[in-house]
């Protein structure tokens, strides 16, 4: 994981050389956080997007939500959430999960702006979510289609790191226990609405905190062995 993360920094440097002035390259010009900070002490994003389906290549980001990390303390002044105005009309089956409607989403923001707000909180800070592959991929690809390219970052997945302590019991468990709701379940934490991005943020931020006490270190862990 220690390579990796060296990989992550090595690549940002390259792709730094080819960006185009604006979000992007603002973006790559800040280095990622050393992976032998402690994580207690390493600067963390917590994201979530809502989607209007599971592909990136085709359906689109609907609304964003994150808050940031920092000495060990979420902070709540540092919450966003903003529906993004998409092309189409929703379907119901979609709207019964994450309740935008289409008159909601045709006052949303436009993806250029919350993008560059999301780049904007991201630089310089790892990006926390549970079940990356959503907020990977949808974001290299808003990224693609608004710079003409897209960005590399280290991510936290609270999904793999409660995987990981999972399998150390021998494994056998049901894929349901690594949803979001029955993890906090789990480390009984409260639940809140779900489906919607900034109160999944912060829940996703919550369980990061309980997952590593559940490891009953002497000392916080850092980053490398985190990721």
């Amino acid at each position: 994981m220690f390579d990796k993360l060296f990989g992550y920094e090595a690549k940002r440097k390259r792709l730094l050389k080819k960006a185009p002035e604006g979000p992007i390259r603002d973006f790559l010009s800040v280095p990622f956080p050393d992976p032998q900070t402690p994580i207690d002490e390493t600067p963390i994003l917590a994201v979530d997007f809502e989607t209007t389906g599971l592909k990136p290549n085709k359906d689109q980001i609907l609304s964003v939500g994150f808050i940031s990390i920092e000495n060990n303390e979420i902070l709540l002044s540092s919450s966003y959430h903003q529906v993004i105005r998409t092309s189409g009309n929703l379907n119901e089956e979609n709207v019964v999960i994450h309740h935008i409607t289409d008159d909601v989403k045709s006052q949303g923001e436009e993806l250029s702006v919350v993008v560059e707000k999301l780049l904007q909180a991201l630089a310089g800070k790892v990006m926390l979510v549970h079940f990356g592959k959503i907020e990977k991929y949808f974001l290299q690809a808003a990224c693609l289609k608004l710079y003409g390219m897209a960005p590399i970052f280290p991510i936290l997945d609270t999904l793999v790191i409660a995987k990981r302590r999972l399998d150390r019991y021998g494994g056998n468990f049901s894929p349901a226990a690594l949803r979001l709701f029955n993890l906090r379940d789990h480390h009984q934490l409260p639940q809140y609405k779900a489906h919607n991005a900034l109160s999944d943020a912060l829940a996703t931020a919550e369980l990061l905190f309980a997952e590593i006490e559940e490891k009953c270190l002497t000392k916080s862990p850092t980053l490398k062995t985190l990721l």
